[in-house]
């Protein structure tokens, strides 16, 4: 959640360094964890949503040309902010990370848009990260 909120912000204000990133994510706190007092649980929580900011902004040409592919017809500049943003980290998760199974991206993916995006977004983003995983999975069992 801390890593969607960060981007979704940075859909509105562009940082230009990784200072400026670095500066934008410590303004979000990690309320959940913070609530429990649970310091270990938010450190854990923070340090991967960072990861996730830092992957997702340093990688965001190339996961944008992915969206682009596998939108049909659908330029990125056309896509709401929040389906773009969770478009993003699920694309970055899926091709740039291999520690989380399609699945369940997919499905952290469709929990965020159905908390935060209009109905019909969810099956939006279903579509693109459906096919963007079956590419995925085609490309990985061709290189075994």
């Amino acid at each position: 959640m801390l890593a969607f909120q960060v981007l979704y912000g940075l859909s509105f204000s562009q940082v230009q360094s990784q200072d400026e990133l670095r500066q934008a994510f410590m303004s979000y706190p990690s309320r959940e964890d913070e609530k429990t007092g649970d310091l270990e649980a938010h450190e854990a929580c923070a340090g991967f949503a960072w990861e996730l900011v830092f992957g997702v902004w340093s990688m965001r040409d190339p996961i944008d040309a992915l969206i682009s592919r596998f939108s049909q017809n659908w330029r990125i500049d056309r896509i709401g902010h929040i389906e773009i943003t969770v478009l993003r980290l699920a694309l970055f998760e899926l091709f740039f990370r291999n520690d989380t199974p399609p699945k369940v991206v997919i499905n952290e993916a469709l929990e965020l848009s159905s908390h935060f995006a209009e109905a019909q977004s969810r099956k939006f983003i279903n579509g693109i990260l459906d096919a963007a995983v079956r590419e995925h999975t085609k490309k990985q069992a061709d290189k075994a």
